[in-house]
């Protein structure tokens, strides 16, 4: 299954202008780092966001970073989702969906199969303060935009024939198997493909499973990036920030 990792920067879910305490744990902790069971990141980091709730751009427009999109080759449907927030309340990370807005029972429940990709912009950040302010997390990394994406794209999977009450386990498991993935991805299970970033020929990782693909990678323009998504092709994808958020409703 997919997922990210290192640099477990909370996912998401809530709602984009009061963006979830998404604490990030990257790569290079200094001394005295806040428990290292997972590299910071709020547990709350595999919940789904809730596209069909319509998010406002604040919580964006409070970033210091740009933010990245599908680029203009894609014409169909583009919608705000979640940021998320450091200890200090810092806008770290956020994701915009484009195509249909997907559900976590998708096809089985419609038995139509859903469009998307969405895009996480996660910001470059060398140092974080944990949430308790007695530590320094880990720098963001590519593993935290593999991690973001991973656990995005396990939100909207429902394994066939799942009962309802079992489903949170198997999410729990196949989370924690996305961190692990996204820590390794110079491993066996990722692959990877150029894709244009701003016009510019950019090497991802990826990966793909029953449920979708994973992919991420570095942007020149100090930002991380990771996408997931199901029915649409990640190889025809190419991304650019965005200049407008107008034009995700």
């Amino acid at each position: 299954m997919e997922t990210t990792s290192s640099s477990r920067v909370g996912t998401q879910p809530a709602d984009a202008t009061t963006a979830p305490p998404a604490t990030t744990a990257p790569q290079t902790a200094p001394p005295q780092t806040a428990p290292q069971e997972h590299p910071q990141l709020p547990q709350e980091a595999a919940a789904a966001p809730v596209p069909a709730a319509r998010r406002t751009a604040e919580g964006y427009l409070r970033a210091d970073f740009p933010w990245y999109g599908l680029d203009e080759a894609f014409t169909g449907a583009r919608w705000l989702m979640q940021v998320g927030t450091g200890a200090d309340g810092s806008v770290e990370h956020g994701s915009t969906g484009h195509g249909d807005e997907p559900s976590a029972r998708g096809e089985i429940a419609t038995g139509e199969k859903e469009r998307f990709a969405v895009v996480v912009t996660v910001a470059s950040n060398p140092l974080r303060r944990s949430g308790d302010g007695t530590g320094v997390l880990e720098a963001t990394s590519v593993s935290s935009a593999a991690w973001l994406a991973g656990s995005g794209l396990l939100a909207y999977s429902w394994p066939g024939q799942m009962d309802h009450t079992l489903r949170d386990d198997w999410l729990d498991q196949q989370t924690e198997a996305a961190w692990e993935l996204a820590d390794a991805l110079d491993g066996e299970d990722w692959s990877t493909l150029s894709l244009p970033v701003d016009g510019e020929p950019t090497v991802f990782h990826y990966r793909e499973s029953e449920f979708g693909w994973v992919l991420a990678g570095s942007t020149g323009s100090g930002v991380h990036l990771g996408a997931y998504g199901r029915g649409m092709s990640a190889y025809g994808i190419g991304f650019s920030a965005i200049a407008d958020l107008g034009a995700y409703e």
